[in-house]
């Protein structure tokens, strides 16, 4: 490759790759300010329901993810990448910077809600479209033998605009006072974004479409349907489901797990302080992030799917363990307190003639021989209390947690580096815009994005009914999916790029693996008529009709997302596995 041709393609990486941190960076905000957009849209009388509302809110912009990537993803294959991610930056864009002047519920009553619902299926819809296109866009840019490097600069951008999204929060909160912050503060971050987006366009608008693009739209040889080509046609449905189960559900569990839920898991579950926790992620993804690069490059030389299986496996196998240290770590038993040190301030707050209306506020410090300390909060009305606690940890533990914490991102970005490319490789050009945009929204989107929602409602079953070892009850979801990936795509996978490998081992004789892919058929099948009914029967319906709040968004979230897509898809793939589609 010329010189002067690299350089084109750096300016094509860095093009793509600003657009879509900015995309992902518009799409995080919403869910890290989600405490307090909960207090600004929605009810304040139960603060409870306003949180479950908010995070409502917020799984319908991962829900509807498929639903845009359909939508641009036809478009691509039709007018070109180049135009449709550019359509979807502005959508994304617009709909961030307008969720930053809804007034608030104290203003509109039910239209705030109601209209952040609609700017947050808009911004959904959006980064539904901008993934693809971003892939698609750079693999076609880049040489075949380098694909996997060129690639992993997009995969850098998720860890990247999360990254950003936590800094600038930062920033604008500690540059005021909490009550401006509380009152319009917050707003900034989302503001921000229409700064952010005109950058971006005035750096892609200059962009060439894709040339392998142009080149078969110049032949004539472009779709004219693709989603009925992608998906209504056995050649390519029979891809698309292997690149969802083999693939992107357990990559998206893996992903979201690591990267969100472990931040759910040390504010909600540890206690540690927010603004500790903030800088444990941070200084964690700036250790981890170049990796994406490195991993992108070595899939180039040893293969793409040896680096996805590995990922997957060590995920299942040193999840628990790693999580178990994280707890153990901040774990408060395991800690002696200097009980001569301990703090006690109790106050009285009338907030009206009735003695009913009285609040009693004790605040108790505990201090610790390492230096951990730790707040708790006890705030008793009429005769309810309710308990908040925050714990500082000393900078031994901070730094042995971030160490796990880029253990995990570590193992995540093995696998994450390089699947740009693989899914890219695993579709025809013509219909691949639309081919690999779903099953990975479908992956990454509902079963990777819910994650963390399903994991902190398990974790608050568990401990409520105390079960032992409750705290890591949350990783047997993503932990189910990212299994059922390792298992099918280590059998059906097959690698997208030619390389020598390093290592080679006897290969399993193709008259013994295909019976056994076939035979498996069944079990797939079976899965999914068990998703079916465990989906429906013994989560679903009781769960929304027991009339709980949290019972009924787990319940709804169980039966209409995650157990048809489950079921049907299994019993699809099982199918054609049974008939031998993917025997090689």
């Amino acid at each position: 490759m010329k010189q002067t041709a690299t350089k084109e393609l750096v300016k094509i990486i860095t093009a793509s790759s600003v657009g879509t941190l900015i995309e992902w960076y518009d799409f995080y905000v919403f869910g890290s300010l989600s405490v307090i957009i909960s207090t600004q849209f929605f009810p304040k009388e139960n603060p409870a329901a306003a949180f479950l509302a908010t995070l409502a809110t917020y799984a319908a912009g991962l829900v509807v993810r498929p639903f845009g990537a359909l939508f641009f993803g036809r478009l691509g294959d039709l007018i070109g990448r180049k135009y449709t991610f550019m359509v979807t930056l502005l959508l994304m864009g617009g709909s961030t910077f307008a969720i930053g002047l809804v007034p608030t519920y104290q203003s509109i009553g039910f239209m705030a809600p109601l209209i952040i619902l609609i700017l947050r299926l808009l911004q959904g819809l959006a980064i539904g479209g901008e993934y693809g296109g971003a892939a698609t866009f750079v693999a076609e840019h880049s040489p075949v033998g380098k694909r996997g490097f060129w690639t992993s600069w997009i995969q850098t951008t998720a860890s990247l605009a999360f990254m950003l999204t936590l800094l600038v929060i930062f920033i604008c909160k500690n540059t005021m006072d909490k009550s401006a912050w509380e009152d319009w503060g917050w707003r900034l971050p989302f503001l921000i974004s229409a700064f952010m987006m005109g950058i971006s366009v005035y750096i892609r608008k200059n962009m060439a479409e894709s040339p392998l693009f142009a080149k078969a739209k110049a032949e004539g040889k472009t779709s004219t349907n693709p989603l009925k080509e992608s998906f209504g046609k056995k050649a390519n449905l029979k891809l698309v489901l292997l690149a969802l189960f083999g693939v992107t559900i357990g990559m998206g569990a893996l992903a979201w797990s690591t990267l969100f839920y472990v931040q759910t898991y040390f504010t909600r579950f540890l206690f540690i302080d927010g603004d500790q926790v903030n800088s444990i992620i941070i200084i964690g993804i700036l250790l981890f992030v170049g990796f994406n690069v490195f991993f992108g490059w070595l899939s180039d030389r040893v293969g793409r799917k040896p680096l996805i299986v590995l990922s997957l496996l060590l995920a299942v196998l040193c999840y628990r363990p790693i999580f178990e240290v994280m707890y153990q770590t901040v774990n408060l038993s395991n800690k002696v307190e200097n009980l001569s040190a301990a703090k006690m301030d109790a106050k009285m707050e009338t907030i009206s003639t009735d003695s009913k209306n009285t609040i009693v506020t004790t605040t108790t410090n505990r201090f610790y021989t390492d230096g951990t300390t730790a707040t708790e909060i006890k705030r008793a009305q009429n005769g309810k209390e309710e308990l908040t606690k925050t714990i500082t940890i000393n900078s031994a533990d901070k730094w042995k947690l971030i160490f796990t914490f880029f253990l995990l991102c570590l193992i995540n970005t093995m696998s994450y580096g390089p699947i740009a490319a693989f899914l890219v490789e695993m579709f025809p050009l013509k219909i691949r815009y639309s081919s690999l945009s779903v099953p990975y929204h479908i992956g990454y989107g509902i079963f990777g994005g819910l994650c963390p929602v399903i994991a902190t409602y398990m974790i608050q079953k568990d401990k409520l009914a105390n079960v032992s070892g409750y705290y890591l009850s949350g990783l047997n979801y993503p932990l189910v999916l990212i299994g059922l990936s390792f298992v099918i795509g280590i059998l059906y996978l097959k690698e997208s790029v030619k390389v020598k490998p390093i290592i080679t081992f006897a290969p399993i004789p193709v008259k013994i693996l295909n019976p056994i892919k076939r035979y498996l058929g069944i079990v797939w099948i079976a899965l999914g008529i068990a998703a079916a009914y465990f989906g429906t029967v013994l989560l679903g319906l009781p769960k929304i009709n027991s009339g709980v709040q949290d019972d009924l968004i787990f319940g709804i979230i169980t039966l209409v997302f995650i157990t048809p897509i489950a079921a049907i898809g299994l019993c699809l793939f099982g199918k054609y596995a049974l008939y031998g589609e993917y025997d090689g």
